[in-house]
Protein backbone atom coordinates (compact mmCIF):
# COMPACT_ATOMS: atom_id res chain seq x y z
CA UNK A 1 0.00 0.00 0.00
CA UNK A 2 1.22 3.52 -0.74
CA UNK A 3 0.17 7.09 -1.26
CA UNK A 4 1.69 10.42 -2.13
CA UNK A 5 0.81 13.90 -0.92
CA UNK A 6 2.50 17.29 -1.23
CA UNK A 7 2.80 19.96 1.47
CA UNK A 8 3.08 23.75 1.10
CA UNK A 9 6.86 23.46 0.75
CA UNK A 10 6.45 21.15 -2.23
CA UNK A 11 7.73 18.15 -0.28
CA UNK A 12 6.12 15.02 -1.71
CA UNK A 13 5.39 12.38 0.91
CA UNK A 14 5.08 8.67 0.24
CA UNK A 15 3.87 5.83 2.42
CA UNK A 16 4.76 2.15 2.61
CA UNK A 17 2.75 -0.36 4.65
CA UNK A 18 3.78 -3.97 5.22
CA UNK A 19 2.35 -6.61 7.55
CA UNK A 20 3.33 -10.17 8.38
CA UNK A 21 2.36 -12.71 11.01
CA UNK A 22 5.40 -14.16 12.78
CA UNK A 23 5.13 -17.41 14.80
CA UNK A 24 6.61 -16.09 18.03
CA UNK A 25 5.48 -14.51 21.29
CA UNK A 26 4.81 -10.78 21.30
CA UNK A 27 7.37 -10.14 24.05
CA UNK A 28 10.07 -12.05 22.18
CA UNK A 29 9.38 -10.26 18.91
CA UNK A 30 9.51 -6.85 20.56
CA UNK A 31 12.69 -7.75 22.40
CA UNK A 32 14.32 -8.64 19.10
CA UNK A 33 13.32 -5.39 17.44
CA UNK A 34 14.20 -3.10 20.33
CA UNK A 35 17.87 -4.12 20.06
CA UNK A 36 19.41 -1.93 17.31
CA UNK A 37 22.27 -4.42 17.01
CA UNK A 38 19.82 -6.85 15.38
CA UNK A 39 18.99 -4.47 12.54
CA UNK A 40 21.98 -5.72 10.53
CA UNK A 41 20.44 -9.22 10.56
CA UNK A 42 17.25 -8.03 8.84
CA UNK A 43 18.94 -5.71 6.34
CA UNK A 44 20.27 -6.89 2.96
CA UNK A 45 24.08 -7.26 3.19
CA UNK A 46 24.50 -5.06 0.10
CA UNK A 47 23.46 -2.05 2.21
CA UNK A 48 26.38 -2.55 4.59
CA UNK A 49 24.31 -1.57 7.62
CA UNK A 50 26.44 -0.78 10.67
CA UNK A 51 25.49 0.72 14.04
CA UNK A 52 28.14 3.20 15.19
CA UNK A 53 26.56 4.36 18.45
CA UNK A 54 28.47 3.09 21.48
CA UNK A 55 27.10 -0.12 23.02
CA UNK A 56 25.09 -1.06 24.94
CA UNK A 57 22.15 0.85 23.48
CA UNK A 58 19.18 1.03 25.83
CA UNK A 59 16.01 1.73 23.90
CA UNK A 60 13.76 4.46 25.26
CA UNK A 61 11.87 7.52 24.06
CA UNK A 62 14.35 10.21 23.10
CA UNK A 63 17.18 7.79 22.30
CA UNK A 64 19.35 8.87 19.36
CA UNK A 65 21.07 6.14 17.31
CA UNK A 66 23.74 6.62 14.65
CA UNK A 67 24.55 4.15 11.92
CA UNK A 68 25.82 3.97 8.36
CA UNK A 69 24.49 2.35 5.21
CA UNK A 70 25.82 2.15 1.67
CA UNK A 71 23.86 3.74 -1.17
CA UNK A 72 25.25 3.46 -4.65
CA UNK A 73 28.42 2.04 -3.13
CA UNK A 74 29.01 5.11 -0.96
CA UNK A 75 28.72 5.21 2.84
CA UNK A 76 25.87 7.39 4.12
CA UNK A 77 25.50 8.50 7.72
CA UNK A 78 22.03 8.13 9.27
CA UNK A 79 20.87 9.45 12.64
CA UNK A 80 17.55 8.28 14.09
CA UNK A 81 15.47 9.47 17.02
CA UNK A 82 13.19 7.09 18.91
CA UNK A 83 10.29 9.54 19.14
CA UNK A 84 7.78 7.06 20.59
CA UNK A 85 8.39 3.98 22.71
CA UNK A 86 5.47 1.92 24.03
CA UNK A 87 6.70 -1.62 24.76
CA UNK A 88 5.74 -4.20 23.69
CA UNK A 89 3.28 -2.74 21.19
CA UNK A 90 4.89 0.09 19.29
CA UNK A 91 7.91 2.29 18.73
CA UNK A 92 8.71 4.99 16.18
CA UNK A 93 12.05 5.98 14.69
CA UNK A 94 12.44 9.27 12.84
CA UNK A 95 15.37 10.39 10.74
CA UNK A 96 17.27 13.37 12.14
CA UNK A 97 20.02 13.20 9.53
CA UNK A 98 20.21 11.03 6.43
CA UNK A 99 19.35 10.66 2.76
CA UNK A 100 15.64 11.52 3.04
CA UNK A 101 13.93 14.88 3.49
CA UNK A 102 11.59 13.07 5.88
CA UNK A 103 11.45 9.56 7.32
CA UNK A 104 9.12 8.24 10.01
CA UNK A 105 8.94 4.48 10.60
CA UNK A 106 6.27 3.20 12.96
CA UNK A 107 6.68 -0.40 14.17
CA UNK A 108 3.44 -2.02 15.34
CA UNK A 109 3.24 -5.35 17.19
CA UNK A 110 0.02 -7.18 18.04
CA UNK A 111 -0.45 -10.59 19.62
CA UNK A 112 -2.68 -12.98 17.68
CA UNK A 113 -3.62 -16.67 17.58
CA UNK A 114 -0.79 -17.42 15.14
CA UNK A 115 1.89 -15.51 17.03
CA UNK A 116 2.50 -11.80 16.48
CA UNK A 117 1.38 -9.45 13.75
CA UNK A 118 4.31 -7.24 12.76
CA UNK A 119 3.31 -4.13 10.85
CA UNK A 120 5.64 -1.51 9.39
CA UNK A 121 4.29 1.90 8.44
CA UNK A 122 6.82 4.18 6.76
CA UNK A 123 6.16 7.76 5.67
CA UNK A 124 9.06 9.28 3.75
CA UNK A 125 9.98 12.07 1.35
CA UNK A 126 12.82 12.72 -1.06
CA UNK A 127 14.61 16.09 -1.07
CA UNK A 128 12.23 18.92 -2.00
CA UNK A 129 14.90 20.50 -4.21
CA UNK A 130 14.28 17.79 -6.81
CA UNK A 131 12.00 18.86 -9.67
CA UNK A 132 8.66 17.03 -9.53
CA UNK A 133 9.33 14.99 -12.67
CA UNK A 134 12.79 13.96 -11.45
CA UNK A 135 11.45 13.08 -8.00
CA UNK A 136 8.67 10.95 -9.48
CA UNK A 137 11.05 9.09 -11.76
CA UNK A 138 13.70 8.57 -9.07
CA UNK A 139 11.06 7.32 -6.65
CA UNK A 140 9.42 4.95 -9.14
CA UNK A 141 12.60 3.55 -10.65
CA UNK A 142 14.96 3.38 -7.67
CA UNK A 143 13.71 4.43 -4.22
CA UNK A 144 10.40 2.57 -4.02
CA UNK A 145 11.72 -0.71 -5.49
CA UNK A 146 14.70 -0.52 -3.13
CA UNK A 147 12.45 -0.10 -0.09
CA UNK A 148 10.12 -2.88 -1.24
CA UNK A 149 13.09 -5.20 -1.65
CA UNK A 150 14.37 -4.38 1.83
CA UNK A 151 11.03 -5.30 3.38
CA UNK A 152 10.78 -8.40 1.19
CA UNK A 153 14.15 -9.46 2.62
CA UNK A 154 12.89 -8.84 6.14
CA UNK A 155 9.73 -10.86 5.49
CA UNK A 156 11.86 -13.84 4.51
CA UNK A 157 14.08 -13.39 7.54
CA UNK A 158 11.15 -13.32 9.95
CA UNK A 159 9.66 -16.49 8.47
CA UNK A 160 12.98 -18.35 8.57
CA UNK A 161 14.53 -17.12 11.79
CA UNK A 162 11.55 -17.27 14.10
CA UNK A 163 10.39 -20.60 12.72
CA UNK A 164 13.84 -22.21 12.91
CA UNK A 165 13.80 -23.06 16.61
CA UNK A 166 10.82 -24.77 18.29
CA UNK A 167 11.35 -22.58 21.38
CA UNK A 168 10.61 -19.53 19.23
CA UNK A 169 7.53 -21.06 17.56
CA UNK A 170 4.06 -20.88 19.07
CA UNK A 171 1.86 -21.81 16.07
CA UNK A 172 1.86 -22.37 12.34
CA UNK A 173 2.59 -19.16 10.48
CA UNK A 174 0.32 -17.76 7.81
CA UNK A 175 1.56 -17.87 4.22
CA UNK A 176 4.47 -15.39 4.08
CA UNK A 177 4.31 -12.28 1.96
CA UNK A 178 5.44 -12.69 -1.64
CA UNK A 179 9.09 -11.79 -1.77
CA UNK A 180 11.16 -10.42 -4.57
CA UNK A 181 13.98 -12.60 -5.97
CA UNK A 182 16.03 -9.50 -6.79
CA UNK A 183 17.94 -9.61 -3.49
CA UNK A 184 19.89 -12.81 -2.75
CA UNK A 185 18.89 -14.28 0.58
CA UNK A 186 20.40 -16.99 2.75
CA UNK A 187 18.27 -18.34 5.58
CA UNK A 188 19.81 -17.80 9.03
CA UNK A 189 21.37 -20.85 10.59
CA UNK A 190 20.11 -22.21 13.89
CA UNK A 191 23.29 -21.05 15.61
CA UNK A 192 22.90 -17.39 14.64
CA UNK A 193 22.45 -15.44 17.85
CA UNK A 194 20.29 -12.37 18.21
CA UNK A 195 20.66 -9.90 21.03
CA UNK A 196 17.51 -10.13 23.14
CA UNK A 197 17.35 -8.26 26.46
CA UNK A 198 16.51 -10.72 29.23
CA UNK A 199 14.04 -8.30 30.84
CA UNK A 200 11.80 -8.49 27.77
CA UNK A 201 11.32 -12.25 27.81
CA UNK A 202 8.22 -13.71 29.47
CA UNK A 203 8.61 -15.80 32.62
CA UNK A 204 9.90 -19.29 31.96
CA UNK A 205 11.69 -18.41 28.73
CA UNK A 206 15.46 -18.15 28.51
CA UNK A 207 17.42 -16.02 26.09
CA UNK A 208 17.49 -16.99 22.43
CA UNK A 209 20.23 -19.38 21.63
Amino acid sequence: MGYRMTDRNNVRYHRLDRQQTVPALLENIFAFFESPENLAMITPPSLGFRVITARPIIMKQGRVIDYTIRLGGLPVRWRSLISMYEPPFCFVDEQLKGPYAYWRHTHHFESCALGTKVRDEVVYALPAALPAMVESMLHAVYVRPKLENIFDYRARFYADYFDADPERTCATVEKPLRVSPSIPYTAPERGVAAIVPRHRLPPGHGEHR
